[in-house]
């Protein structure tokens, strides 16, 4: 497999602290100018050409689907536009929306934004959920749900998400009297975010020249992915203060710190990448797409040192889908795209190109997925670990200020009781108020 990773490093940041899915680490894709879809333009040869816009190095380029696609439908050309960060991205997405104008065929949006899109721009997307080729139950049903608004217009496909395992230091775990064979690391913490708290003190009890966890956010982040709800109600209400996932979550993580089982580390920063090759953390909550990134950071040197295991309860970091504006141009070209995009066969080649896993539940019965192994990873069967993890997730509900919440409780707070010490109560007012004054509550 090319186990890579796909969207923008700004998106894999957000996705860290949103938990949910959350687009992931670029590197190359320069910042274009606007989009030139919606013109249902053809060459001189007469084809028809429909525009992509994406964030980041989305990867459906990169891993040859839309080659394939133009090679079997010869009468089009598609043509990606790409901005690199998500930040920059989706606001001007936003004022095209509203605008009608500067548009590409298709849009793609992060799962952060996916909430906000069918709440307040369902009208300006097509349904894809009528597109000929498109069938709901080939998807997760909590990824279609995402990607569906109240009155049932599903205007955004999935392109994949990311279910979580926990990824391991095989030689730091023997080295701590810890069992190393993925099926009992799994067993040592399973069901319970807790038991992962009680392995880790453990753990420090025999290691003292390594940490446990990479850094406190990132616990609190998948023990937040891993609920129903979360920061918002069923109603739609903004409710992190009120949710006690919300702050068990705040807790378990502010008994890393304070525990000393800390690398004390912030996500996707030069001291963290360094990290991965040496072995200053023994675990990370890490989806199927972190499997490629731990392999470049790691390189050589940790090679045969990590290992994956299933997460003490199945949770979800990163994802992406699919819309296609009212305004194109080629829509019905478009759409046509984006459902082939989102096919279980494409979704199966998506992730053995580029390591982003299906969002489609029927590609996991095919071999691409099913018997997918990851050499770097001691051969674990990461087809059957992450498929698993995917389909037992929580349909989560999602609001549309989840990134503006998860972003304070992570660097306002949590980040603050991680590395300086911060009393957790005291972090946690501080993460409400900004918090509050960003919602204008």
């Amino acid at each position: 497999m090319r186990m890579r990773h796909r969207t923008s490093r700004h998106a894999l940041v957000i996705a860290a602290v949103a938990a949910l899915g959350a687009g992931l680490l670029a590197g190359c894709a320069e910042d274009s100018k606007e989009p030139s879809g919606g013109s249902g333009k053809k060459d001189a040869k007469g084809k028809t050409t429909i525009t992509v816009g994406v964030f980041g190095a989305f990867g459906l380029k990169e891993a040859g689907l839309y080659d394939q696609y133009m090679k079997e439908n010869p009468n089009i050309v598609i043509e990606q536009t790409s901005i690199e960060r998500n930040e920059n991205y989706y606001p001007q997405l936003l004022t095209h929306l509203a605008s009608g104008s500067g548009l590409a065929d298709i849009q793609a949006v992060e799962v952060n934004n996916i909430a906000e899109v069918t709440a307040t721009q369902a009208d300006k997307l097509m349904d894809l959920g009528k597109v000929e080729g498109v069938d709901k139950n080939n998807f997760l049903d909590w990824k279609w749900q995402q990607g569906t608004s109240k009155d049932g217009k599903t205007v955004g496909l999935g392109t994949d998400v990311g279910p979580q395992g926990i990824c391991y230091r095989k030689d730091l775990f023997e080295k701590a009297g810890l069992p190393t064979d993925r099926e009992k690391v799994g067993a040592l913490w399973a069901g319970d975010w807790n038991k992962y708290l009680e392995v880790g003190k453990q753990f420090k009890a025999k290691v003292k020249d390594a940490a446990f966890v990479d850094g406190a956010s990132n616990v609190m982040a998948a023990v937040h992915g891993s609920s129903e709800k979360r920061f918002y109600d069923e109603n739609g209400e903004v409710a992190y203060k009120t949710n006690p996932i919300v702050k068990e979550g705040w807790n378990l993580a502010a008994q890393f710190a304070k525990e000393g089982l800390s690398a004390k580390l912030q996500s996707f920063t030069p001291g963290w990448d360094q990290a991965f090759s040496n072995g200053d953390f023994a675990t990370i909550s890490c989806p199927a797409w972190m499997l490629g990134y731990i392999q470049d950071k790691g390189g050589d040197k940790a090679k045969g040192k990590w290992d994956v295991a299933p997460a003490p309860k199945p949770s979800n970091w990163g994802g992406s889908f699919l819309v296609v504006p009212e305004a194109g141009k080629n829509k019905e070209e478009a759409a046509k795209l984006a459902a082939w995009l989102t096919a279980p066969e494409q979704q199966a080649k998506f992730f053995t190109e580029r390591a982003s896993f299906p969002s489609a539940k029927a590609a996991y019965e095919l071999p691409a997925v099913k018997d997918a192994k990851h050499e770097y990873f001691d051969n674990a069967p990461i087809g059957e670990i992450f498929s698993k993890a995917a389909l037992d997730a929580p349909v989560q509900i999602l609001g549309p200020k989840d990134l503006i919440i998860a972003q304070n409780l992570a660097d306002v707070g949590m980040l603050q009781v991680d590395q300086k010490g911060t009393d957790p109560d005291e972090a946690w007012n501080k993460a409400v108020k900004s918090i509050d004054n960003a919602l204008d509550q």
